[in-house]
């Protein structure tokens, strides 16, 4: 029944393999049926199945049971094939119709779950391609109908273009006279501003400043003197005060700065340690000198 369903459905290469379905071996010999359809190598010389259909014909739930085997329904259980489970008929159930991927009713129904129509195929595709074809004849179809447009639209191009330039031209007469309307305007408000722009407008500004000036000025001469007196005061007195702090003033009276070997002063004659190398700074010349120590108590018997 499986074989004739197939062939009518869909022909293809079916692999047998031949096991006993009922007795005390019947359970052993499926599970390395579905072991052996495993095994086989996708590229081998036997092609490895794209699915398996564990399928037997009805019976007493004697004739049945090997289809309950555990070790069976675990072999079911880890197929890396998809399988069917086709064991009896509908009012039939055997525990590896809980592990299988699908459960057929019949055996008859299992080769329809496996396979498809091939008149139905090749129907639904005869559809798709009459579809495809009358859709890409309504596509050219449309197309064509917008070149054909757009070639009619072409034809005018010739009165396109004379309207374009008589609404240039149109356009460049308004701008000509605007042009010269906006120049007259100007120049009639220039000539009414112009009217009022007299030499004397100007004139008579700087007259006045200048009043204004010859009579500010006997007043400010004074104020300028006494301004002059006392900043001429003022820098006398800073004069005095920078010569008084001059570091240069005492070393011409007889005085001496003292310099350590980086340059600094030395303020203090206790900062300097013995030995210590300093400078001295006379009015006219620099001269070396070293730090000696200071002198002890004096000795029972010196004399002073």
């Amino acid at each position: 029944d499986i074989l004739h369903r197939i062939r009518d459905r869909w022909p293809c290469q079916v692999l047998v393999w031949p096991v006993v379905v009922q007795g005390e071996a019947a359970a052993a010999q499926v599970a390395a049926a579905i072991r052996g359809f495993n095994d086989l190598p996708p590229e081998g010389p036997v092609p490895r199945p794209d699915v398996v259909i564990v399928a037997r014909g009805g019976g007493s739930v004697e004739d049945l049971w090997p289809f309950n085997d555990e070790a069976l329904a675990r072999t079911v259980a880890a197929s890396g094939i998809p399988l069917i489970s086709a064991v009896g008929h509908e009012t039939d159930t055997t525990l590896i119709d809980f592990v299988s991927d699908r459960r057929a009713p019949t055996p008859t129904a299992a080769a329809e779950m496996a396979t498809p129509v091939l008149a139905e195929l090749r129907a639904g595709l005869a559809d798709l391609s009459g579809r495809l074809h009358r859709s890409g004849g309504r596509l050219v179809s449309d197309r064509r109908g917008r070149v054909e447009t757009l070639g009619r639209s072409l034809d005018r191009v010739p009165d396109l273009v004379e309207l374009a330039e008589q609404r240039l031209g149109l356009a460049r007469n308004r701008l000509a006279a605007g042009l010269s309307r906006n120049v007259g305007a100007h120049e009639t408000r220039l000539a009414r501003v112009a009217g009022r722009f007299q030499p004397g407008l100007l004139s008579r500004p700087r007259q006045a400043q200048a009043e204004r000036l010859a009579a500010l000025f006997p007043r400010l001469a004074p104020a300028l003197g006494r301004s002059l007196a006392l900043s001429s005061e003022r820098l006398a007195a800073l004069s005095a005060r920078l010569r008084s702090a001059d570091p240069g003033a005492p070393l011409a009276r007889g005085f001496a700065r003292v310099h350590r070997a980086d340059g600094g002063l030395v303020r203090l004659g206790a900062a300097l340690a013995p030995g210590e190398a300093v400078r001295l700074v006379f009015s006219d010349v620099e001269r070396g000198a070293v730090i000696e120590p200071p002198p002890g108590p004096p000795r029972q018997g010196d004399l002073f």
